[in-house]
């Protein structure tokens, strides 16, 4: 799955814990003259920067960025400041639990920065996208499968159906939604729909490929789920979608397996040092006393 930034409220958190830190240490700090200052909190700045990223992302999730919207970010943003500055007037910022919380946010922004600064640098040329694609069309040999099946928990059942079917074969609809375990598929009257039997657990695309159009399997088919009896609707060379079709989904793929790349170098040169967690200390041993000698 491609890599997104964090949400809104995350990423803002994130800032503002670092920026509450700073600014409580010293209260009447300000911005550099360079920055925009969209308030004050106790002499604290809340930049414009800040105001304007949260408005961005509030738009880049389909919403609008109103004054209101505004006004609402810097009023949250304020809050938040004014606890934040209690909270290291209290020292609670110099706790180990706190500190710690704060560092991993700080990297935890800094990671995001450097995905969407990668992304930005390394875009994914039409070049590239052609090249997978072949790719792609070179992998889809073989036939792909329209089919049903039911899902029952144990041999007893599926044969117990496989029966019924070889006296009616149009009940298999009927059956699926009666008996099938199979929620994603039981409603549908079992059906599948078009799939890739080399994308099925091993068991089931092996009986699908044997089978022939408008047949069920004869005897249950055994898998880590339970027990199948499928039914083979139709079956067609594999189809690849058009370029254009699969193009954002190509691109995010492509984009992942980029930044995958880059982390297994970045961690190959990096010196990784495990350190093992002390052996916490045995209990003290508790003294046995010895029985009783019987009385006479």
């Amino acid at each position: 799955m491609f890599i997104k930034s964090r949400t809104l409220l995350a990423g803002a958190v994130a800032l503002l814990t670092l920026a509450a830190c700073g600014a409580g240490n010293s209260p009447q700090g300000v911005a550099s003259a360079k920055e925009a200052v969209a308030a004050t909190v106790n002499g604290a700045p809340i930049s414009e920067q800040l105001v304007e990223l949260m408005l961005k992302q509030r738009t880049d999730l389909g919403r609008p960025a109103s004054a209101d919207s505004r006004n609402a970010f810097i009023d949250r943003l304020a809050m938040q400041l004014i606890i934040s500055q209690e909270a290291v007037k209290k020292g609670l910022d110099k706790t180990p639990e706190v500190s710690t919380r704060i560092e991993l946010s700080r990297q935890s922004a800094l990671v995001e920065a450097f995905v969407q600064d990668y992304l930005k640098n390394n875009a994914v040329s039409e070049d590239m996208l052609k090249a997978e694609y072949e790719k792609i069309k070179a992998q889809a040999s073989g036939s792909e499968y329209k089919a049903r099946h039911i899902l029952v928990e144990n041999e007893a059942e599926a044969k117990d159906i496989i029966a019924r079917l070889k006296k009616n074969p149009k009940a298999f609809e009927a059956l699926a939604r009666e008996k099938s375990k199979d929620r994603g598929s039981k409603g549908n009257g079992g059906d599948l729909g078009w799939f890739d039997p080399r994308g099925m657990v091993p068991e089931f695309g092996a009986a699908v490929s044997q089978l022939v159009k408008g047949k069920f399997t004869e005897e249950p088919v055994k898998s880590q789920f339970g027990y199948h009896v499928i039914l083979l609707e139709d079956s067609r060379p594999q189809q690849v979608q058009a370029l254009e079709q699969i193009k954002p989904a190509m691109m995010q793929q492509l984009q992942q397996q980029n930044l995958k790349k880059v982390f297994d170098e970045l961690k190959a040169k990096a010196k990784i040092e495990i350190v093992q967690a002390p052996v916490p200390a045995a209990a003290p041993a508790q003294e046995t006393k010895p029985a009783d000698s019987a009385k006479k």
